[in-house]
């Protein structure tokens, strides 16, 4: 069996605050397989950046352990982590604020293959910056345009460019296409969905659009106050969910289908828990019109349900 690009188990980031400790990533456990998309949703503040960020080792994990192509890079020295993050890169959220807006198109795609010393003349690196350009449907003439002569999409564009400079395996996508219009959207994703297919990355994709991750997405891990609460093939995902909150974010999905225009959105109320020192029960308990005694007893863990479909309620299988 091929080794997955990535595992990852038991992961754990909590953050030191005055109030106590803030459980952002709480015991998260996924594999990615090689040319396949993780689609990560929940609301704000579920801990999916904080996830992917760990992932990378922005941000230094709690606990937890990080196989990149089999290989443990929990605790990698720096000088390793700097080679293995030439095959894992990341795609930011705002494509303004995370392009320098002093350097120009040239400049920013160039700039890690610099860092990592891949091409030893100037004629090669130009030449690989007007490849990378055309791979991701930039014209030539932008080259020594900066970040504010350019719209979001183009912007976009430049960050992917610059993500595929060093040839990546994996890549966090980190709502890359949240700030964008709805027509531009579709643009990126059917780029990102071409150049996984020629080139077989694979793909982290967190976004809190169920719309987008259904369209790019192999598997779908729902979170919630930093725990994964329901994960499964996209499409079983979509037919058949099982956990409440997972129900009540698909009800939530505008419909274009003029005949499931009646159909009952499922509103959450009662109070969201804090994840400062958060309650060792159910964290859902107070939201979930199915909750009982026992909920607030019992911290659920997934339990496989069905052939690849996990979820994190005892009572997932009798729900209607």
């Amino acid at each position: 069996m091929e080794t997955p690009v990535l595992e990852v188990k038991h992961l754990k980031k909590y953050f030191k605050t005055p109030a106590g400790q803030l459980h952002a990533v709480d015991d998260v456990n996924f594999t990615i397989e090689k040319g396949h998309t993780l689609g990560v949703v929940g609301e704000s503040g579920c801990g999916k950046t904080t996830l992917g960020r760990t992932i990378l080792r922005l941000l230094e994990p709690t606990s937890g352990e990080i196989y990149f192509n089999g290989e443990d890079i929990t605790k990698a020295k720096k000088d390793r982590m700097k080679a293995i993050r030439r095959q894992m890169q990341l795609i930011f959220q705002d494509p303004y604020a995370s392009l320098n807006p002093r350097m120009s198109v040239a400049e920013i795609i160039k700039e890690p293959m610099i860092v990592n010393k891949m091409y030893p003349t100037k004629a090669e690196l130009d030449k690989r910056v007007q490849e990378l350009m055309e791979v991701v449907g930039l014209a030539p003439r932008l080259m020594n345009t900066y970040p504010h002569e350019m719209d979001g999409g183009r912007r976009q564009r430049v960050g992917i460019a610059r993500a595929l400079a060093t040839n990546p395996e994996f890549i966090v996508c980190d709502e890359p296409v949240s700030a964008l219009d709805v027509s531009i959207q579709a643009q990126i994703l059917n780029l990102m969905m071409d150049l996984q297919e020629e080139k077989q990355l694979s793909y982290l994709f967190i976004t809190h659009d169920l719309s987008v991750v259904k369209h790019i997405s192999t598997e779908i891990a729902v979170m919630y106050l930093g725990q994964c609460v329901e994960k499964a093939p996209t499409a079983e995902l979509f037919e058949n969910p099982l956990h409440p909150y997972t129900k009540a974010l698909l009800s939530a999905i505008p419909a274009i289908d003029i005949t499931q225009r009646g159909k009952e959105m499922e509103l959450l109320t009662g109070e969201v828990h804090s994840p400062v020192n958060p309650v060792n029960y159910c964290r859902f308990h107070s939201r979930c019109k199915f909750a009982c005694e026992a909920c607030k007893e019992h911290e659920y863990e997934l339990k496989e349900v069905s052939p690849g479909h996990f979820c994190a309620c005892p009572m997932c299988g009798s729900l209607e």
